[in-house]
């Protein structure tokens, strides 16, 4: 038996404001996104903004169901919705941001495990690395290089 060790590498920021100021543009319009995220059920909202290599901005939110299962996730919904309508576009950044309706959100919020999976599709299907910031309502922004990093050992096509 051998032992293998995977790390990630990211890069953090103490707030928003060291944010560069194209990311800083792109993470306002996911706070914009978050805030119009129906979430009746959680309380939490989460919103997502895409940025595109023919600079267009796609932005989504969390979008809850009584039939919990039937919700999709802020990231998803961004970038499905930037899948459908601008199919020949690389993805370049994903913003994130979550936040409680009932407490102040501090710690950064990664992807969970299904739209890594989701943005996985689209960093496999590209061959280009999407980088990934993402944060509370407050507090540090943490960036990933690529999903690659957040997600390794990448389930694709190429084991179907």
């Amino acid at each position: 038996m051998k032992e293998v060790k995977i790390e990630s590498k990211l890069s953090v920021f103490d707030d928003f404001n060291e944010l560069p100021p194209d990311v800083a543009k792109l993470m306002e319009n996911a706070i914009e996104a978050r805030r119009n995220a129906y979430a009746p059920y959680s309380k939490f909202l989460v919103g997502a903004a895409i940025l595109l290599d023919n600079g267009e901005v796609v932005t989504g939110n969390n979008q809850e169901n009584a039939s919990y299962p039937s919700g999709l996730c802020a990231e998803r919904t961004a970038i499905y919705y930037a899948g459908a309508k601008f199919p020949n576009a690389k993805i370049l950044k994903m913003a994130l941001t979550a936040g409680s309706q009932i407490q102040t959100t501090k710690t950064p919020i990664p992807p969970c495990g299904a739209c890594r999976q989701a943005i996985a599709e689209y960093e496999f299907k590209q061959d280009d690395p999407i980088e990934i910031y993402f944060m509370g309502e407050t507090g540090k922004v943490v960036k990933s290089d690529s999903l690659a990093n957040l997600l390794p050992l990448g389930f694709d096509k190429s084991f179907l």
